[in-house]
């Protein structure tokens, strides 16, 4: 028989652990930093969410970098897609959300207007170096992962395959997987995959909207000569040659990785979002080569209510992946025989 004081003792047990995970989860604070970029020659900045206790400890701990989106800026994932929340719930994890301006996160090929536009340098060397050097950071690969949404997570899968050195966990949620082999058919003059949907033309009054807004400084990202997005779009060439944009591919990079040598890869994205077709052909590919990873789809957009949700799965699994690297977690096989008589 069950007693119902003791249900309703359980289910006090459950709401008090349930308003405990909650409290813990909004303790973090955010922080903005300021720093010179030589990447790219400019004064830069990011957000640093660091654990509850860091300043009264001497622990060192992984990080987690989030790269932004297109049109956005290192405030998005604070902002509006519950990064402090769910980081609250890791007492040893330091998340980091750096700027890439409107860049795709590559060194472009060619500058104009007196610019530098390093911008895979910017994250690798600069923000990567900044934060190493100034934080209790476990700075190695296996206390490190990156990842990022549309734009971002085409740079994070991008980048983690150029430099699987520095990585253990590499993802991507909604990510833009395709801008690289479509700027490198571009390129070609090939003509887009069957089944892409050309783009409707904008009329004059829209023409005229957009640009009034992409001249428009945002005030949240305070960073002067570059807080509007004419000023966050590089001037110049991304590639230059078809070739420059291949070795941006992660459809390309990730048959050039050695499968020892690369990091986790999860990868996930809405069903109702246009961009699913390039995460699901490169889950294709990764299943082909039986290459492990994590995927993921669900319901949901190209929009903050999909992120919203996505950010938790993706920081879960990726912080579980550098928690087995560095030993924080059981792991492989354990076999007891015992021998009854």
């Amino acid at each position: 028989m069950i007693h119902t004081r003791s249900l309703r003792s359980a289910a006090a047990a459950i709401l008090l652990l349930s308003i405990a995970a909650v409290a813990s989860a909004e303790v973090r604070t955010l922080r903005t930093v300021e720093f010179s970029s030589p990447a790219v020659g400019r004064t830069m900045k990011y957000n640093i969410l660091l654990p509850k206790d860091y300043d009264s400890s001497t622990t060192r701990y992984p990080v987690l970098y989030l790269m932004h989106g297109l049109s956005q800026n290192y405030t998005a994932w604070g902002l509006s897609n519950g990064t402090p929340f769910y980081a609250g719930l890791y007492d040893d994890l330091i998340v980091v959300m750096p700027d890439g301006g409107n860049s795709w996160y590559v060194n472009w090929a060619v500058n104009e207007g007196g610019q530098v536009n390093n911008w895979e340098d910017h994250i690798i060397k600069d923000v990567i170096g900044h934060v190493d050097w100034n934080y209790r950071t476990i700075a190695r690969r296996e206390g490190r992962a990156i990842a990022g949404l549309s734009m971002g997570g085409y740079g994070s899968l991008t980048l983690g395959l150029r430099h699987p050195e520095l990585f253990i966990s590499i993802g991507s949620t909604s990510g833009a997987l395709e801008h690289g082999r479509q700027a490198a058919n571009r390129l070609r003059g090939t003509a887009p995959r069957p089944g892409a949907q050309p783009q409707r033309q904008q009329t004059a009054e829209e023409r005229a909207a957009a640009e009034e807004a992409r001249r428009r400084p945002n005030p949240l990202i305070g960073i002067p000569g570059f807080s509007s997005q004419e000023e966050r779009t590089p001037k110049g060439q991304e590639f230059a040659k078809a070739e420059d944009a291949d070795a941006y591919d992660p459809f390309k990079l990730i048959h050039l990785v050695p499968k020892e040598k690369l990091p986790h890869i999860y990868i996930d994205c809405g069903t109702e979002d246009r961009l699913i077709a390039g995460a699901r052909e490169l889950a294709g590919i990764l299943f082909e080569k039986n290459i492990p990873f994590d995927y993921m789809q669900m319901p949901g957009a190209h929009n903050s209510a999909y992120w919203i949700q996505s950010v938790g799965h993706i920081m879960a699994a990726q912080y579980e992946v550098m928690q087995r690297a560095l030993g924080q977690r059981p792991f492989g096989r354990t076999t007891t025989t015992t021998a009854t008589r």
